[in-house]
């Protein structure tokens, strides 16, 4: 009997985190675009914290969870989105630095922004952001970073930065969806009831 409940304690260490994560993007709470990147790392964290960072305990699974995210989950607007999230831009800086959030920032972008010329301004634009000049440095912006929605945030706030506001306003608008995962379960369902 140990090793059951030893299993179902090593399965729920892995499982609550990653439920926790389909949660917010089947939520009806918010548009999860410009979470779901900071999501993942936090459930990677927190698997990693409850097996006391012994990574022999969890380094299988994390290649799963990795395989997943990189061909089915991980798109350019994730990237976007969590660039684009004043909560997690401004506590973390060296996000410029991040090749993965940079190229899906700029891939995202010549995805839906069909003008050179309007790519081009809302490049010039990302340094305003980066510095918080204008509306983004003001102290009413800053206490709302963390509690305003991301796209909120930048209708109230992005005005001096016309063509990064529409782009990031389509971003962060933009819903997420578990389905897929529904349809596996769905799959699943009626083959077992099959046999």
């Amino acid at each position: 009997m140990p090793t059951f409940w030893t299993s179902i304690v090593y399965i729920l260490k892995i499982f609550c985190p990653l439920v926790r994560v389909l949660q917010l993007v089947d939520g009806e709470k918010r548009p999860a675009m410009g979470y779901i990147y900071e999501a993942m790392d936090r459930a990677k964290e927190a698997i990693a914290k409850s097996f006391k960072k012994r990574v022999e305990k969890y380094s299988e699974v994390f290649k799963i969870i990795d395989n997943r995210w990189q061909c089915q989950l991980h798109r350019p607007l994730h990237a976007a989105g969590h660039f684009l999230n004043p909560e997690f831009f401004y506590s973390n800086l060296e996000i410029y630095g991040d090749e993965e959030i940079m190229t899906g920032l700029y891939q995202a972008m010549q995805r839906l922004v069909s003008s050179a010329q309007e790519q081009d301004k809302i490049c010039d634009q990302l340094s305003v952001y980066r510095e918080a000049h204008g509306l983004f440095g003001t102290n009413m912006a800053i206490r709302q970073r963390k509690t305003k929605s991301p796209a909120e945030w930048w209708k109230f706030f992005g005005s001096s930065t016309p063509n990064l506001q529409k782009f990031a306003i389509r971003v962060l608008s933009l819903t997420c969806s578990a389905s897929g995962c529904e349809r596996n379960w769905s799959v699943f369902e009626h083959v077992s009831h099959q046999y």
